[in-house]
């Protein structure tokens, strides 16, 4: 059975994403750039970095559900864990996206939260 290997990344929904950002980072040390709605927390290795970011409240990143935010699982074999969620019954989007550091999912939870799966390159 595929299992996740651990949370790649926290998302949620701000009316105004950078000044949100910028606020997390001045009071509890949030690592966000100048300028930027999201950051990277330090770890032992880039595969297992946790991003966190903040989106415009009107994203549909999230789907299409008025759920304020977004969890990313970090996984071992996407195309696997898509396949053990479709078998299952889950609704899994069709869309798979590759980028250089890595492969990214998604599907949504009995409560229509939808999440996102990443398998590092």
């Amino acid at each position: 059975m595929e299992k996740v290997l651990g949370v790649g990344g926290i998302f949620f929904k701000a009316r105004d994403p950078k000044a949100l950002a910028k606020w997390y980072a001045e009071h509890l040390g949030v690592p966000v750039a100048d300028g930027q709605s999201y950051g990277a927390f330090a770890s032992i290795s880039a595969d297992e970095q946790t991003v966190w970011s903040t989106f415009p409240e009107n994203t549909t990143y999230f789907g299409t559900g008025p759920t304020p935010f977004m969890v990313n699982y970090r996984v071992r074999n996407l195309d696997a864990m898509l396949a053990q969620l479709k078998a299952a019954g889950v609704p899994v989007d069709e869309k798979v996206q590759d980028y250089d550091f890595g492969r990214f999912g998604w599907a949504t939870d009995p409560e229509g939260n939808r999440f996102e799966l990443w398998e590092p390159k």
